[in-house]
């Protein structure tokens, strides 16, 4: 009787040190997954909107040239935005690749976590664009769904060239 108990308890200290080690590998790679989508999220809103960033965007472009014209000062804001779009999605690319690469029990080709995160990404660059319809001060843009798209693809082949290269250095030793 005492053996079976014992061996009840061991079983139970094993499979709880199995969940934790399960659990905070889950944290280490998804949270910052969850993290950099819920910034995005608060970025569509109205704290982000083009006319909140012009008023320190503005004065801070002014101040390194007195001389700029209104026009220089909407294409340098409208790019700086747009290469917003492009690094926050090459970022969230990143994170999901690690995340699928590291953080499931399956084992996929790269082509596949290329696939699944990029479809990923475009899944929620619409879906943030969609939200943006419903607030005010910010409008929808299928263009940025493509900039958001084009900046996972940037993020991803990153992925893929530093994981193919890693392979190809462990192949030769």
């Amino acid at each position: 009787m005492g053996d079976s108990r014992l061996q009840i308890l061991v079983c139970k200290t094993e499979s709880n040190v199995v969940l934790n080690m399960k659990l905070s590998g889950f944290v280490k790679l998804w949270m910052p997954v969850i993290l950099w989508i819920a910034l995005i999220f608060i970025g569509s809103t109205d704290i982000l909107s083009s006319e909140h960033t012009s008023r320190f965007l503005i004065p801070f472009l002014r101040w390194l040239d007195p001389q700029i014209t209104w026009a220089t000062l909407f294409t340098v804001q409208t790019l700086i935005r747009k290469l917003g779009h492009l690094t926050e999605y090459a970022i969230l690319a990143t994170l999901l690749w690690r995340a699928l690469r590291s953080g499931t029990a399956w084992k996929w080709k790269m082509s596949i976590v290329f696939a699944v995160a990029w479809a990923g990404c475009a899944i929620f660059a619409a879906s943030d664009e969609f939200h943006q319809s419903f607030v005010p001060s910010r409008t929808s843009s299928l263009h940025d769904v493509i900039i958001d798209v084009c900046g996972a693809l940037i993020g991803l082949t990153i992925c893929i060239a530093l994981a193919s290269r890693r392979v190809l250095k462990e192949e030769r030793a």
